[in-house]
């Protein structure tokens, strides 16, 4: 089921120009339009789905093995020295494009000052808790 709408329903259903970097039976691959880094990548289901959660778990498990692919295309591409993967889960999580999706984003050493933290980051002032 997919919705009219939905940007990431275009790209599911093949009706859309961007490019898949990698596709399983329930998900697609593609690169992020307004990418944190280079390889910045979203996987989505091809259902419509808003909240990642409300996937099945036969779904879920789709797009966490289309994660490893991914990973090993972008490494393979760019060989990165690490990755954050993230999910935003509704809009209080900052979740703008209602369509459950994952990032995986490679990380280069100097790419910013200090990466410690990570993730950790959504919430600035809990990030640094080594001080």
């Amino acid at each position: 089921m997919s919705d009219t709408h939905c940007p990431f329903c275009l790209i599911a259903s093949g009706d859309s120009d961007t490019e898949l970097i990698a596709e399983s039976s329930n998900s697609v691959a593609f690169f992020d339009s307004y990418p944190i880094s280079e390889g910045h990548t979203l996987l989505i289901p091809k259902k419509h789905e808003v909240n990642f959660f409300n996937l099945s778990e036969d779904e879920r498990a789709d797009i966490w093995d289309l994660v490893n692919t991914v990973q090993k295309i972008l490494n393979d591409m760019l060989n990165p020295d690490g990755f954050n993967i993230g999910v935003n889960v509704l809009e209080a999580a900052g979740q703008t494009i209602m369509h459950a999706h994952v990032h995986i984003i490679p990380r280069f050493s100097g790419d910013i000052k200090d990466p410690r933290g990570g993730v950790r980051w959504v919430i600035p002032e809990k990030a640094p808790y080594w001080e």
